[in-house]
Formats: C-alpha cells, structure tokens, sequence
C-alpha cells in the first residue's frame, strides 16, 4: 500500500519468505567473508604480502589523467575528519527529522565500523605506505594503515544509507540515482586510498570483507527490528 510521502513497510518491502531467504544467504556471505578476512589478516601480520601490495600501489599511480586524480581526492575528503564525524550523525539526524527514529538508530549504529577499524588497528599496528617505494599524498592520517577506516566506515555508514534509501523510496527514478552515486562511492573509496599512497592493497580488501560483513548483520537486525515494531503497532 502506497503512502502519500511513497514509503512502503517493511512487510510489504520484504516479505516473510523471501526475507527469511535472504536471511540465509547473508549468513553464507558474513562465514565467508569473515573465513577471507582471517585468511588476509594472517597474510599481512606474517608480512607476506608486500609485493602484491607494491604491485597494486603502482599500478594505480601509473594511472595520469586529471580527471582520476581529481576524483580519487574527492572520493576520499569525507572520510578525513572534522567530516568524517560529522556526517554520521548528520544523517542520523535526517532520519529522525523525517520522523524515522528506528531508521535513525540504525543509521547510527552503522557507523560502528568505526570501532571496528579502531580496534583492528590496535591489533595490527601496520605501517603505512612511504616513500620512496610509492608516492604518498598529504593527508590527515593516524594508526595503522590495516585496516582502512575509510573504507570500513563508508561500507557501514554509505551502504546502509544505500539499503534505507532502496527500502524506502518510492520514486524508482530518485532512489536509482541516490543509491548508485552510494554505491558508486562505497565502491571507488577503496581504489582512492590505495592510488593516494595512504594504504596498502590488502588494508582496502580486508576491509571491504568486514565492513560488508557488519552491514549484511546491521540489515538483518533491522529487518527483525522494523517488523517487530510494525507488528507491535498493529
């Protein structure tokens, strides 16, 4: 049933079976993604992947054109604070604005990749790339280079954006541009750390392998979250 602002819920969005069968497959997809990101991390720590590290490092940078410079510096500016905390809870905010408190709860929740970053980084405590053996942009950096907090933060903050935006817009041709451009994002930011010389090609994988995991886990807490909500309305 069409609401006048175009929402849908959550049962109509995801009905119970085809949710429950997502549900599964999310489940395969966090074991193997997490299986991976053990594989890598114990690669990295064994310091066994320089070279495919220095190899992808350089391949990105033999890239010489303006415009992919320019749009590798772009993709990555919200990640650098004082934005980078900023626009998190600038979208929670949005959320709860448009009278979507649970949307906005989740929205914040996303940003728990942070921690995550924080705490891996802790453990791992990687080096960042230098030159001479890559070329190393300016930019606002601390910790270990493994994993990316760029790229960890953008695939839990930007793709669950991405998930809201595709659950509940209703107009197909605003909802296609707003979750591609996240998306886009989401996609571009790892190649951007790697081509500024501010991580390492192992550092961008491992990442994206835990921040999809905690995005398929934060989804399906919502699903469960939302339709409970909804029934307790009802």
């Amino acid at each position: 049933m069409e609401t006048p602002t175009g929402r849908l819920s959550v049962r109509q969005v995801f009905p119970p079976r085809r949710a429950a069968a997502r549900g599964r497959g999310a489940t395969a997809i966090v074991a193997v993604a997490i299986g991976v990101f053990a594989a890598v991390f114990t690669i990295v720590k064994r310091n066994r992947s320089q070279l495919i590290d220095l190899r992808a490092t350089r391949a990105l940078q033999r890239v010489d054109t303006q415009w992919f410079d320019r749009v590798m510096h772009v993709v990555s500016w919200p990640g650098f604070p004082p934005q980078s905390r900023l626009i998190p809870v600038v979208l929670s905010l949005f959320w709860l604005l448009l009278g979507f408190p649970i949307e906005a709860v989740f929205q914040l929740l996303a940003w728990g990749t942070g921690v995550i970053s924080a705490a891996v980084k802790m453990i791992m405590r990687r080096p960042r790339p230098v030159a001479p053996d890559v070329r190393v942009f300016p930019g606002r950096l601390g910790g270990s280079s493994f994993p990316s907090g760029h790229v960890l933060i953008y695939s839990g903050v930007y793709g669950f954006l991405a998930f809201l935006l595709e659950t509940l817009v209703r107009p197909e041709r605003y909802r296609r541009i707003a979750v591609s451009s996240l998306l886009a994002l989401v996609t571009l930011v790892g190649p951007s750390r790697i081509y500024l010389g501010h991580h390492w090609f192992t550092d961008v994988v491992a990442s994206y392998l835990l921040g999809t995991s905690y995005l398929l886990a934060l989804t399906a807490l919502y699903r469960r979250t939302k339709t409970r909500w909804i029934n307790r309305g009802r």
